[in-house]
């Protein structure tokens, strides 16, 4: 069992971190406001620090989920941030969706430091953190992979090693992009068979054991046909992630044009007061 630190209790961290505390990790939590981590040490074993650098300080592990690019800068760097606090050696583990160039960054002021950093973005969205059954995309180098796994594994369902350092954040942005076309696809079919008068949940029996079957179908097609988006991944926060997606690919010269157009559907669905509506809240523009 290792000492960890967790950055980050929002809606997949708090989770998280739970599970590292149930496998028997000895674990201290951070989170920006205080009310969220006294809440998870009312649940879970475990102690709370006020800052990054407490939190960080004697772990042999610092795992983060944060919000973004300058929410993961803020908890790492900085007198109070974790790598102040980390011993040489000690292994940083990012969970946040954020750029590649952040992650590279950082990896890099972390090598300078004497320590690891694991870029480890995650895909499943709360229920997945909340079952522990995520999927874990990661980059750095093998021997820092090879030591944070076992210690991942305790909210994983799949966790690989996809490449150096950013190649994680890589592989999470062609999850986002992939979530994006299905969703609207999905919007597309359910909101045109409500349409056609055709009974949604019939058809979706039949037609997700088909080639149009997906995970999105399976675990988002009768909430949307009851309208019902108060849950899941938030649309801000694909908005954020797209907009990663969108940024890289311009800087890569790689074309997007159906997420491009999602993004802007997104927006729509941000206009009408859903931007903290789940992802699936898509279908509500084609009403």
């Amino acid at each position: 069992m290792a000492k960890v630190a967790f950055l980050g209790l929002g809606v997949m961290g708090f989770p998280m971190a739970g599970h590292l505390a149930a496998k028997g990790h000895e674990v201290t939590v951070y989170n920006r406001s205080p009310a969220k981590a006294e809440a998870w040490t009312a649940k879970h074993k475990g102690r709370a620090a006020p800052t990054p650098r407490e939190a960080a300080t004697g772990a042999d592990f610092v795992m983060a989920c944060v919000g973004n690019d300058d929410d993961l800068a803020q908890v790492c760097t900085g007198p109070d941030g974790a790598f102040s606090g980390m011993s040489k050696g000690a292994v940083f583990v990012d969970h946040t969706t954020v750029s590649a160039q952040i992650t590279r960054e950082l990896a890099a002021k972390a090598q300078a430091l004497g320590l690891h950093f694991v870029d480890a973005p995650v895909s499943g969205g709360q229920a997945g953190a909340e079952n522990g059954q995520l999927s874990i995309m990661c980059g750095g180098p093998e021997d820092d992979y090879a030591r944070a796994e076992p210690v991942m594994a305790a909210y994983a369902r799949i966790c690989r090693r996809i490449g150096d350092s950013g190649a994680g954040q890589l592989a999470k942005m062609m999850n986002q992009i992939c979530i994006a076309g299905l969703m609207q696809g999905l919007s597309e079919a359910l909101a045109f068979g409500q349409k056609a008068g055709l009974d949604g949940e019939k058809v979706v029996e039949v037609i997700s054991q088909g080639a149009a079957g997906s995970w999105q179908m399976v675990n988002r097609h009768k909430t949307m046909l009851k309208d019902e988006f108060d849950f899941g991944f938030a649309v801000d926060w694909m908005r954020k992630d797209l907009g990663i997606c969108l940024q890289t690919a311009d800087e890569m010269g790689a074309r997007l044009p159906v997420t491009a157009l999602v993004d802007q559907f997104y927006k729509d669905v941000q206009l009408m007061g859903g931007g903290r509506n789940d992802t699936s809240s898509l279908i509500r523009r084609l009403k």
